[in-house]
């Protein structure tokens, strides 16, 4: 196809598709659009799209849209916000409670669950913990028991099909302190039981530590900064912090990184 002045213009990127930068290319389909019918528009645009392929430009414009897929359908990502002081308060009790469900194959957000929890051994929060997490008293008054939050949880797992056997599903947090330390001692404290989806999950500081070959001291703030991420909302808002983790994830599952279970068996 040649131009008005007689020059080919499938010559350039015959020559050197594989370099040809892509707003360039954008703004060359836009001219030629302009100065061909349609029709040959849509013959030049094939056969511009096989010469793009045949130097390896389409593999690499594909590999930028896909990744390996995951060994879980979903991943339930979580962060619990807690009662705390300073020299720390026992018992610790949830004051949030957020999951956000994470598609295993597009690793976008299709659903979210989030309660604030009523502390009941020190209902009063201490202004440590307002400050540090930004959950102020009135967010929490007359809010659901833990016993009852632990009920709505069931119930949203089953409206979204996590509870299918055959659906694959997994807790992420970033950390182990969440579903090993936090939730099965007060669960012990109060005599409730502990269902058995909350124990196995995937601890976001390991999965990170082997993408990227070095530990995350500073947890969330670290993993964004060595990812060149920006962070989402305030730190230690656990619905933020969910957040984070789930763009921390899109990004290693894009960079390739397959996602494992790091919890032992309980």
């Amino acid at each position: 196809v040649s131009d008005a002045s007689g020059c080919s213009m499938i010559a350039p990127l015959h020559t050197g598709a594989a370099k040809f930068p892509q707003n360039l290319l954008s703004r060359a389909r836009q001219v030629v659009s302009l100065l061909l019918p349609a029709g040959v528009l849509k013959g030049f645009s094939s056969i511009v799209s096989r010469k793009l392929a045949s130097h390896g430009f389409g593999a690499s414009m594909a590999a930028m849209s896909s990744f390996p897929p995951q060994r879980y359908h979903y991943f339930l990502v979580l962060d619990f916000e807690a009662t705390c002081d300073k020299p720390q308060i026992h018992p610790q009790e949830i004051i949030e409670f957020p999951i956000l469900k994470l598609n295993g194959r597009t690793m976008e957000i299709e659903s979210t669950f989030h309660m604030y929890v009523q502390p009941v051994v020190h209902p009063q929060l201490t202004p440590f913990c307002t400050e540090l997490t930004g959950i102020i008293q009135g967010m929490v008054d007359g809010q659901p028991s833990l016993q009852q939050v632990l009920e709505r949880v069931d119930e949203w797992m089953a409206k979204e099909g996590l509870l299918d056997p055959s659906v694959k599903s997994i807790f992420v947090t970033c950390g182990d302190w969440d579903l090993k330390v936090m939730l099965p001692g007060q669960c012990q404290y109060l005599g409730l039981p502990v269902a058995d989806y909350f124990k196995q999950w995937i601890n976001l500081k390991k999965a990170y530590s082997f993408a990227m070959g070095s530990w995350p001291k500073n947890g969330l703030l670290d993993m964004n900064k060595g990812l060149n991420l920006q962070h989402i909302g305030r730190p230690h808002s656990g619905i933020d912090d969910c957040k984070n983790i789930a763009n921390i994830m899109k990004t290693l599952a894009h960079r390739g990184f397959i996602f494992k279970q790091t919890s032992k068996p309980f």
